[in-house]
């Protein structure tokens, strides 16, 4: 079941992520691999410094997937 919300949690922040980083979003089903990945550099960056819950972990996982389409954006421009 925690399998689960993770992929939920992290399609969220996907999603999210895209919204807030307009132009350097990949369409909806690219976000929400986006926003998985980034829950995983999420929780490696920021793990020990936001509580868990939900709140904490959609945090997490949002910024992470900023993070990540922030530096793929870059990528994408060299």
């Amino acid at each position: 079941m925690n399998f689960l919300w993770f992929l939920i949690i992290g399609a969220i922040a996907g999603w999210l992520a895209g919204m807030v980083m307009k132009g350097r979003g990949f369409g909806l089903l690219g976000d929400l691999v986006v926003g998985i990945l980034g829950a995983i550099l999420g929780g490696w960056l920021f793990g020990a410094y936001f509580g868990g819950g939900l709140v904490g972990s959609l945090l997490v996982a949002f910024l992470g997937a900023v993070i990540l389409l922030f530096l793929v954006s870059l990528i994408k421009k060299a």
